[in-house]
């Protein structure tokens, strides 16, 4: 089953891309599974917007991730009021979506606002991985880390 990794806004700094892509790498070498970073475009975010405009501003962003999702995907989103997952229990999720003939094991990784509920209601699993808070360039790498070292070592 393939991995896709879906994320709002673009990885600006080199050294995160070049850390993405030998990850990338790693997947995509014959370990079983491909992985494919999907980016959609993010919205600019105006300086003191009131709730409705932020509220459209991720339903827009949301609508463009909702786009790269197939009806059978297994779909994690990760978000602020997940539950707090260890790796063994990533594979177990990894591992029946697989047997559930799933399409492909989605992550959701929203921009600045955080993901629209349109994104967390399509959502098979809401994750958490931290009570903190991190860039959001920075975790794509760290999750990419989590999801290798959770389906090859666990």
């Amino acid at each position: 089953m393939d991995i896709k990794l879906i994320t709002v806004g673009k990885v600006k700094e080199e050294y995160y891309r070049n850390k993405l892509d030998e990850l990338k790498n790693k997947f995509n070498s014959g370990n079983g599974c491909k992985i494919k970073i999907i980016e959609v475009p993010d919205e600019s975010i105006p300086d003191k917007q009131s709730e409705a405009v932020l509220r459209n501003i991720k339903s827009k962003e949301g609508a463009r991730v909702l786009s790269e999702i197939e009806k059978n995907d297994y779909v994690v989103a990760l978000c602020i009021d997940g539950k707090p997952t260890d790796n063994k229990k990533l594979k177990e999720l990894f591992i029946k979506a697989r047997e559930d003939y799933r399409s492909s094991f989605v992550l959701i990784i929203g921009g600045s606002l955080g993901l629209s509920d349109e994104v967390i209601n399509r959502a098979d699993y809401k994750l958490s991985i931290s009570d903190m808070t991190f860039p959001h360039q920075l975790m794509r790498v760290m999750l990419l880390e989590i999801i290798y070292d959770s389906l090859y070592y666990c």
